[in-house]
């Protein structure tokens, strides 16, 4: 064989003819580099046992756990995998493959955003004790640099501020464990808590609208209705018709599952730091039941691309499903703040 490729190369002995053979080959090396590449980048971090995360991190046991520290823990190890799962991060890539991916891109950014949420949350409620205490400093940094664009590149690369985040957040988990200092404190608070929740439904509601208008609905205009005297700064129609543009349909779903990722792990965590708060409120099982809701959108996707069939058609909807999963997480989401509000 080697014989007859020896023969078929040496066939021209044109120079011309031969560099533009190598070219050829070499082309085509890198063509089905960069289709083994995106197979291999395509993978979605696992879910993780959150309270194996705050051990290592801290050095503590079951029983030393300080309140926050596995909540605290949970955001980093999410950031962490968020920038070094398989591949890399990817929402900056300006080279082949991560260029030419938008599936995860799009995951990411779902991540991206719960973790924004919840190091807001980290620096505004869980670590005040009121309204006119001090800000964390090591909070504040980690918000800051989370919210640096995810498409930077360069001058800051988006990674390098996401991992400054992370450090700084190390930083304010080790403070809180530390029986020495009192400066650094995470309050798990009913009130606290429900400031977040207020937040991460309205994260849901929007990713439930746009998944379940993949295929297009005629809806009611509802913004403001149960308010008599709420007024809108421009008219708007009483009708409206709402549909997800063909090309962002697979973006809408990634995100969805990258989000919901997110918050499996901050619940999970949040199950754990504010314990004592939902047993007084009997809550535990509303909390467990959105994170059973949650689970069911890490399903594997076996069809190699979203599918958005019409609704009752022949050819499944992944965009419907994901939004009766994300709608039925949302639900329980509210009935658990109302709980917390009840007292």
């Amino acid at each position: 064989m080697f014989t007859a490729l020896k023969e078929w190369w040496c066939a021209d002995a044109d120079p011309t003819s031969r560099r533009w053979r190598t070219a050829g080959w070499v082309l085509g090396a890198l063509v089905a580099l960069n289709f083994v590449l995106l197979f291999l980048f395509d993978h979605e971090p696992p879910a993780f046992d959150v309270r194996a995360v705050a051990r290592a991190r801290t050095g503590a046991t079951d029983s030393t756990l300080v309140r926050g520290a596995v909540t605290t823990a949970t955001l980093i190890e999410v950031i962490d995998r968020l920038l070094h799962k398989r591949g890399g991060y990817l929402s900056n890539d300006r080279l082949p493959p991560g260029v030419f991916m938008d599936n995860l891109p799009n995951w990411e950014w779902g991540v991206l955003v719960q973790s924004r949420d919840l190091a807001i949350a980290l620096r505004n409620d869980f670590s005040r004790s009121q309204s006119q205490s001090t800000e964390d400093v090591d909070l504040v940094k980690a918000d800051n640099q989370l919210r640096i664009d995810s498409t930077s590149w360069l001058l800051p690369a988006a990674e390098t501020e996401y991992a400054g985040a992370a450090g700084a957040l190390e930083r304010y988990l080790l403070a809180i464990s530390s029986p020495a200092s009192s400066q650094a404190q995470f309050y798990a608070r009913a009130d606290n808590l429900r400031n977040w929740l207020a937040v991460v439904e309205k994260r849901l509601g929007d990713l439930s609208q746009r998944l379940g208008a993949s295929v297009g609905q005629v809806r009611i205009n509802t913004d403001l209705a149960g308010e008599s005297a709420a007024e809108r700064s421009t008219a708007a129609p009483e009708v409206v018709t709402v549909q997800t543009p063909w090309g962002q349909i697979d973006d809408v779903f990634f995100e969805a599952r990258g989000s919901s990722w997110a918050l499996l792990q901050f619940l999970r965590a949040v199950e754990i730091d504010f314990s004592s708060v939902l047993e007084k409120r009997n809550a535990v099982v509303s909390v467990r039941q959105i994170i059973r809701e949650l689970e069911g959108t890490q399903d594997l996707l076996w069809s190699p691309v979203v599918l958005n069939g019409e609704g009752f058609g022949f050819v499944a909807n992944h965009s419907l499903v994901m939004a009766s999963y994300v709608s039925r997480a949302n639900a329980a989401l509210i009935e658990l703040r109302m709980l917390l509000e009840r007292g």
